[in-house]
């Protein structure tokens, strides 16, 4: 049987006691959500740990019984078949311990921003990107996550050209950011007479959303421009300079908002927006410091690397990274489905991670 680390399971056991004990302290507002926070993260673990040590100390009891020559010989069989069933369970919570205790992404808790850009071929493109978008929305609605379209860029006949979408909600980045790269699509346009089948792409960016305190930006290092919001066909959405454009000088990132009338509303999405592309870049510049040990994870992240294909003809589904196949597509597609292939990610991952922990 695997051995747990023990003295991190103590000290597991201990923090969340402590937070427990300071959540009925009388905290000031922020302090009391943070802990509330920390104390909800805690409670699984603790709770498999308590059920590890419970089953051991049975599993103990009844070893003696078993060894013990005075125990009367039905009693002691009634013990063993009792013993055995406890071993097996104890398999079950020891994995669930490991898996708990695997380091965390910092960011796997933070909100995400998610960017769908239309890529190879043009309308249809377009079109599968907004296919792509509305997967997320449903995917993110049965999760209880809400989604603010913070930016878009609708296409000419449908779809859009570009769409990013604020995701909030619990564990948001841990589930979405293996969604990263390029998507492509194989079906009959709508357009096309003769039933050929197309090939386009859109491709995926799933960014944590950061606060001041995770990146600093100096705001010298701004170029803000306010403008008229556009809408389709050239519109104006209203007649106020409501459009923010922040450049970063640095960096030659550029962000815009048109959603809100509001320019206040407009300039705090498009901060939020360039944090995140920011916090990316440096992550980038540290990942790649590591590249090598990353080439074997699930989803480098790199945008340019095609991760599934959605096959309308086949109705099929293949994420290439894991070399999964579901015949679900319209499932897939509608975000009911989505869920198999999101969590069979995190499971070869997580996979993943035990296999570099015990090469270690």
């Amino acid at each position: 049987m695997t051995v747990l680390p023990q003295q991190k399971m103590d000290a597991l056991l201990a923090r969340h006691a402590l937070v427990e004990s300071e959540l009925a302290s009388g905290l000031a507002a922020d302090a009391y959500v943070k802990l509330s926070r920390e104390f909800a993260e805690l409670t699984p673990v603790v709770e498999v740990i308590k059920a590890y040590r419970s089953t051991e100390k049975e599993i103990a009891e009844l070893s003696a019984l078993v060894n013990d020559s005075g125990t009367d010989a039905e009693m002691r069989k009634l013990a063993d078949i009792e013993r055995r069933e406890l071993q097996e369970r104890m398999e079950s919570l020891t994995q669930q311990i490991r898996l708990a205790l695997l380091p965390k992404d910092a960011m796997d808790d933070h909100n995400a921003i998610l960017e769908i850009r239309a890529g190879t071929g043009g309308d249809e493109a377009a079109l599968f990107a907004g296919d792509l978008f509305r997967m997320y929305e449903r995917y993110a609605a049965k999760q209880g996550w809400r989604t603010e379209i913070l930016s878009l860029s609708e296409g000419t006949k449908g779809g859009f050209k570009e769409i990013v979408t604020e995701v909030q909600g619990r564990g948001v980045f841990a589930k979405l950011k293996f969604e990263s790269g390029v998507h492509r699509v194989q079906r009959v346009p709508d357009t096309e007479a003769s039933g050929r089948i197309h090939t386009s792409a859109a491709t995926v960016a799933v960014l944590p959303e950061v606060e001041d305190v995770d990146i600093h930006i100096n705001e010298s290092d701004l170029k803000i421009d306010t403008m008229r919001a556009q809408g389709a066909g050239g519109q104006h959405v209203n007649k106020t300079e409501s459009a923010i454009r922040i450049t970063h000088v640095p960096s030659g990132i550029v962000v815009f908002v048109q959603e809100e009338r509001s320019q206040h509303k407009n300039k705090s999405k498009a901060m939020t927006m360039l944090r995140a592309k920011l916090y990316d870049v440096e992550k980038t510049k540290r990942d790649s410091a590591r590249a090598a040990d990353r080439r074997g994870q699930v989803g480098s992240g790199d945008r340019s690397e095609r991760i599934r294909t959605y096959n309308f003809p086949q109705g099929r589904v293949t994420d290439h990274r894991i070399n999964l196949t579901l015949h679900k597509l319209p499932q897939v597609i509608e975000g009911e489905a989505l869920e198999e292939v999101i969590d069979a990610l995190v499971t070869e991952h997580q996979a993943e991670l035990l296999a570099a922990e015990g090469a270690a």
